[in-house]
């Protein structure tokens, strides 16, 4: 078929891929494993087919998020030799069951560990001689030649609207960007908004009293992504449109759906807002000072239902590998859905050959359901309008196995339509610049739409912790000026820490109870380790040398939390554009 050059929409596919720092925070249950797994079950393979598809004469054309804190993990040494261990680990293990399963008589359930062996043998092929260790190499390659766009995000992806500080708020966006121009080699475009979560300008106190916090004008988030020269970010669509919040999470995690269950009955569902539409990009400018405006996105909820849903979407199909089934101590999964109501103990075994004829499928429901969305915009607007589907990247791969053919599968097919194209936003926003400006509210993807996933009874104590580190960090910062030395050294150290404090990770994991005790553990870690420094931090800078054990506690928070080696503490010590009197209510 031959392309339209004037296409009457567009699908912008997002991937977010982020997690939270574990190198040197244990393996397993909780710890490096994540890290491995993500990169076995969702990176590489994603990785395999952009490449494939490229070598295939197509461009993916997707964007995709790659956290800073996850970046830098990826291009750690710790994590490679990790990760190789992992991946012959993994392949011994299926190994092991391949042999038990023959000496029961069960062929089948054999010849799937043999398929488990291949897959972490190619993936351990993959990384160590195609990749060269370099995973992010991988993707940097594919943006350089100009098949997707990679947007960073907060360096630690803190979660924006509850930060107490707006000097700590600049410090995680301007450490981000920094991060990214250091490993991506150019400016980013696109910023992922952690858990979409968004603040307009306004006069912000702390969700609760006794703080330390005084109430004061904030600035917006959009404010600080504009100063970095970033083009756009994505925002759920309830905060456009109005209306109840579909949430991402609650099917993945019980514990959370019990729990929103009881906190729902004080949602408060903002009322529809006539006359705006998902289909199309917008503007915010918060400040009222005229600032250049920013563009923004918003996640289509009929495709994020399709992909996102377990119940009701393709993740759910029964000829899909199960997630939540394993056989241990390998951990390799033998059992297909069958159905997503279905016991685990009713679950069938699985049946790769079945597999693809769903994929295709799925893919095509997709696409056409992308068509039919974008011809009736064209209709009603006449203008081009965009699809944003925005999805955890770990989705595709680790929680559905096969999610990363689906997606060579929609971006084939979507290759040969001829009146939709697949573009990145940054191309969308080329192609048909945003024109409508917009007062953005607060607001984010999780459950309710607002703050409660990562703000309840159970993660307060996490908050008044932060809220105390941040105003110490900022005196420390203002005290350090342009000192050089021990004391700058001490300095930076304790706001990694504070980075790695501030990271929404563990809030999210105490309140779905996924990880409870350690993400409880790693905060607790983080602020032992940050008041330590702070208080060498004032020794250092009263004049006062460090004591040689001091400097060994120094080296081994060095050597433990080591991500970001430009940390620049002036971003802490004041705003570079402070809000003005606009905005006030």
């Amino acid at each position: 078929m031959s392309k339209d050059t004037n296409p009457k929409g567009y699908l912008c596919l997002v991937l977010h891929g982020h997690l939270p720092y574990v190198v040197s925070h244990g393996s397993w249950p909780h710890g490096t494993d994540w890290l491995c797994e993500a990169a076995a079950e969702s990176y590489l393979p994603l990785a395999r087919v952009l490449w494939r598809l490229v070598e295939q004469g197509f461009s993916p054309k997707i964007s995709i998020g790659l956290t800073p804190v996850l970046v830098e993990q990826l291009r750690s040494a710790d994590f490679a030799a990790e990760f190789r261990h992992y991946l012959a680990h993994k392949q011994e293990s299926a190994h092991a069951d391949m042999r038990d399963f023959r000496r029961q008589g069960d062929e089948r359930a054999a010849r799937l560990a043999e398929g488990w062996g291949a897959f972490y043998q190619q993936a351990a092929e993959e990384f160590s001689s195609r990749w060269q260790d370099d995973l992010v190499g991988a993707f940097r390659s594919l943006q350089d030649l100009g098949h997707i766009e990679v947007l960073t995000s907060s360096a630690t992806h803190a979660y924006l609207p509850l930060i107490g500080l707006d000097e700590c708020v600049q410090a995680q966006v301007r450490t981000g960007v920094e991060s990214y121009r250091r490993q991506f080699g150019r400016d980013p475009r696109g910023f992922w908004l952690p858990e979409c979560g968004y603040r307009p300008r306004y006069r912000w106190g702390p969700p609760f009293p006794q703080t330390g916090l005084a109430p004061s004008l904030r600035k917006g988030v959009d404010e600080f992504l504009g100063e970095q020269g970033l083009h756009y970010f994505i925002v759920d669509s309830h905060l456009l449109e109005g209306g109840e919040a579909l949430g991402v999470y609650r099917e993945r995690f019980e514990a959370l759906a019990r729990l929103w269950r009881v906190f729902s009955a004080q949602q408060r569902v903002r009322e529809k807002v006539e006359g705006t539409t998902a289909y199309e990009a917008y503007l915010v400018e918060s400040s009222g000072e005229g600032k250049a405006p920013l563009a923004f996105f918003v996640r289509d909820p009929r495709t994020g239902l399709q992909v996102w849903s377990r119940e009701h979407g393709y993740p759910g199909d029964g000829w899909y590998l199960e997630f939540h089934k394993k056989r241990f101590p390998g951990g390799h999964r033998y059992w297909r859905v069958t159905s997503s109501q279905a016991d685990l103990g009713a679950k069938e075994l699985y049946e790769p050959e079945r597999v693809q004829a769903r994929v295709e499928e799925n893919a095509d429901h997709f696409v056409s359901l992308v068509h039919d969305l974008l011809l009736r915009h064209w209709d009603e607007a006449g203008i081009p309008g965009v699809v944003c589907a925005p999805y955890d990247a770990e989705l595709l791969g680790h929680w559905w196995f096969e999610g990363p053919e689906w997606l060579a599968a929609v971006v084939r097919k979507m290759a040969a339509s001829e009146q939709v194209a697949m573009v990145t936003c940054d191309e969308y926003l080329e192609n048909v610049p945003a024109a409508r400006l917009f007062a953005l509210p607060e607001g984010s993807w999780g459950e309710g739409g607002f703050h409660w996933v990562w703000l309840n009874e159970w993660t307060e104590w996490t908050w008044r912790h932060l809220y105390e580190c941040e105003l110490k960090a900022r005196r420390l910062a203002q005290a350090l000026g342009e000192r050089q030395g021990e004391a700058r050294r001490v300095v930076e150290q304790c706001l990694r820490e504070l980075l790695l404090l501030e990271s929404s990770d563990w809030q999210f994991l105490i309140t779905t109870w996924s990880a409870r005790d350690y993400a409880e553990s790693r905060f607790s870690e983080h602020l032992e380790a940050f008041n330590r420094l702070a208080g060498l931090a004032e020794q250092a800078l009263s004049g006062k040398a460090l004591s040689g054990p001091e400097r060994e506690q120094l080296e081994l928070y060095e050597q433990r939390d080591a991500p970001f080696a430009q940390v620049d503490p002036t971003w802490y010590a004041r705003v570079a554009f402070p809000a003005t009197g606009a905005r006030t209510g």
